[in-house]
């Protein structure tokens, strides 16, 4: 196993009051619903790796805005072994165009009223509607 974090990309894109999420087809958080992202590929930036995540896992074509923040994933076992570590760094992403679908590893993807997801009406990854906040604050 490489023992070293991993970079993560995520995709906050927030249109007419509406956020784009989705739903987790894998483990970890499988069926939890959380903001389109994945792994930074060699050579890519993470604004670009935003992007691409984003289309591939909802069909939504977007534009990169500006970092929002970053913070470590980090999951262990229960003797509190690392798992996996990585470092996600979250992108505010000004919508294009796209309906949204799910692809990907996502098993579903939806546009959602804001106030509905910090109202807690979906089951959230962690730290979506932490993400959230800060995007509308900064958006």
């Amino acid at each position: 196993m490489d023992q070293r974090p991993l970079i993560g990309a995520l995709a906050v894109v927030i249109h007419d009051d509406h956020v784009l999420l989705a739903q987790r087809g894998k483990d970890p958080g499988r069926g939890l619903w959380g903001f389109p992202g994945g792994h930074v590929e060699w050579g890519e930036t993470v604004r670009d790796a935003a992007v691409r995540e984003l289309f591939e896992e909802t069909g939504i074509l977007a534009r990169p805005q500006r970092y929002l923040t970053h913070f470590d994933l980090i999951r262990r076992d229960d003797a509190g072994e690392t798992l996996a570590h990585y470092l996600l760094v979250s992108v505010l992403c000004r919508y294009v165009d796209g309906a949204p679908r799910a692809g990907d590893d996502a098993m579903d993807a939806r546009w959602l009223p804001v106030a509905e997801v910090l109202n807690g009406a979906l089951p959230l990854l962690d730290r979506v509607g932490e993400l959230l906040d800060l995007a509308r604050r900064r958006g």
